[in-house]
């Protein structure tokens, strides 16, 4: 009988983590000073756990409300990889494993970029944009810490993964974190750093390569 399990699954979160941006924040810095200060503040606040996810992402929607459509784009074009994120996914690749990554933030921003890494699979949010402005409005499920554990399970058994490693950087991440073998805080905040099995300081992904080897925790 073929064994079609893999032997590692690694899921990411994107903003701040697989990027080196927050996409919310970039479509506040394109929309104007005014609205980059007002979420850049909130985005804080809910990376370090004072307040949950849903409100805090439908608050920094709201201050993107009727902002215009190019937006997205000038945001988009600001979005970059992580120093190491590429190295990263060939090495999960070369050991027959799959890259998963899972964000807070919005398709419209990352799908390009995923494309470009060759992840394997990927889940984020949606604008809703009417009339040529954002709406302040999201479509879809919402991916939040919830979602993003829940993805990371699902990928897991589809792919029969049979070890998991997740890696994130703020509160947002903690619960698909716990729902892996290993769980890496990336420049974290201190919520994260508290509870991750490991810790990388620099900004730089392949240092997750060292961790592929490290027996189940």
């Amino acid at each position: 009988m073929t064994d079609n399990r893999i032997p590692l699954l690694v899921v990411l979160d994107v903003d701040s983590t697989l990027s080196n941006e927050e996409g919310i924040d970039e479509l506040a810095r394109a929309a104007g000073e005014d609205c980059a200060r007002q979420v850049a503040e909130i985005t804080d606040r809910a990376m370090c756990g004072q307040m949950d996810f849903a409100s805090s992402l439908a608050e920094r929607l709201d201050a993107l409300s009727g902002a215009p459509e190019r937006v997205i784009e000038q945001a988009r074009s600001r979005i970059s990889a992580t120093e190491g994120a590429a190295e990263l996914i060939e090495a999960v690749h070369a050991l027959g494993g799959r890259v998963c990554a899972v964000s807070g933030g919005f398709h419209e921003l990352i799908d390009q970029l995923m494309e470009q890494l060759d992840v394997d699979d990927w889940k984020a949010n949606r604008l809703v944009v009417r009339e040529g402005e954002l709406t302040g409005e999201r479509r879809g499920d919402l991916i939040d810490a919830r979602a993003k554990a829940t993805w990371l399970n699902a990928w897991a058994a589809h792919y029969g993964a049979q070890r998991v490693i997740a890696v994130g950087d703020g509160a947002n991440d903690l619960e698909m974190m716990e729902a892996s073998d290993l769980a890496v805080g990336f420049v974290p905040k201190p919520a994260v750093r508290d509870r991750a099995d490991h810790i990388i300081e620099q900004r730089d992904l392949s240092k997750v390569i060292e961790l592929l080897d490290i027996e189940r925790v």
